[in-house]
Formats: structure tokens, C-alpha cells, sequence
């Protein structure tokens, strides 16, 4: 009998830790990961998007002397964000997207944009690099100045 109600008694200890111990790791399990998100503002701009694409053209055939062409910029994002300010003159945006090109490769694509820039301080700027496309490395290893 005595062996009887000891294996009853663990049997139950047993089932007990395991229902606390179920219920202690539902407690403390871990948050989900959440990325920070930006609004991508004038990332996503058909005017800024239309100006890669143009001079994507023009540096595609008089630079590169390539037969290819920007098909889509989708993707689109903020990575970082600079405002102006008393000792930052230039508010600073800098972008990222994935450039799917005339050949089917998608490329990643890098931009900055700058205001107010341009003729006077009027305007902005628009600094663009595609991954894979910049043989000169004018941005830098995997167009790293641009990130």
C-alpha cells in the first residue's frame, strides 16, 4: 500500500510541475520582434522614382554602354532620416528599393535625397546607386555611402 500511494504521490507532483511550469513559460515568452518602420515619404514620389529612372537611362547608354534599362522600382523605404537643423543646413533622406532592370535581374537600389539643394538653395538633389551597376565604385563598395 505504501508503494501505492508513493507512486500516486509523485505521479501527481509530477503532473503538477508540469502544468506550472507550462503556465510559467506562456508567462514569460518572448515579445515579438518588431522592426522599426518609417513612413517612406518622398521615397515612394513618382517624381523622385521618374528621375532615377531617366538618368538611369542616360548613364545606362553613355556610361556604362549597356543595353539596359530600370523596368520597375519597387520595394521602397527610408532608412534613414536627417532633418535640417542650426547646424545641419541640408535635410538629408536616405532610400532604398529593389531595381528590377530590363534584363530580369533585380538589383538593390540606394538613393539620398537632399533639400533644399539644387540652383540657390532651391530644389533638391537626388543621388541614386544600383547595386552591381557602378563599376567605378563612385559610392563606394556596394554603394556604401549611400546607406
Amino acid at each position: 500500500m505504501t508503494r501505492k500511494l508513493a507512486a500516486m504521490l509523485l505521479t501527481s507532483l509530477s503532473l503538477a510541475t508540469g502544468a506550472v511550469s507550462s503556465a510559467a513559460a506562456a508567462d514569460f515568452a518572448e515579445p515579438a520582434v518588431v522592426k522599426p518602420t518609417y513612413d517612406i515619404g518622398v521615397c515612394g514620389e513618382p517624381s523622385v522614382l521618374g528621375f532615377i529612372t531617366r538618368r538611369f537611362d542616360y548613364k545606362a547608354a553613355n556610361y556604362l554602354h549597356a543595353n539596359i534599362a530600370i523596368a520597375e522600382i519597387r520595394d521602397m523605404g527610408l532608412s534613414r532620416y536627417e532633418p535640417r537643423d542650426y547646424t545641419h543646413l541640408v535635410e538629408r533622406e536616405y532610400c532604398y528599393g529593389t531595381a528590377v532592370t530590363t534584363d530580369g535581374v533585380r538589383r538593390p537600389l540606394w538613393y539620398l535625397i537632399e533639400r533644399p539643394w539644387g540652383f540657390a538653395g532651391v530644389g533638391r538633389s537626388i543621388e541614386f546607386c544600383i547595386g552591381g551597376l557602378d563599376p567605378w565604385y563612385v559610392y563606394g563598395a556596394n554603394c556604401a555611402s549611400l546607406r
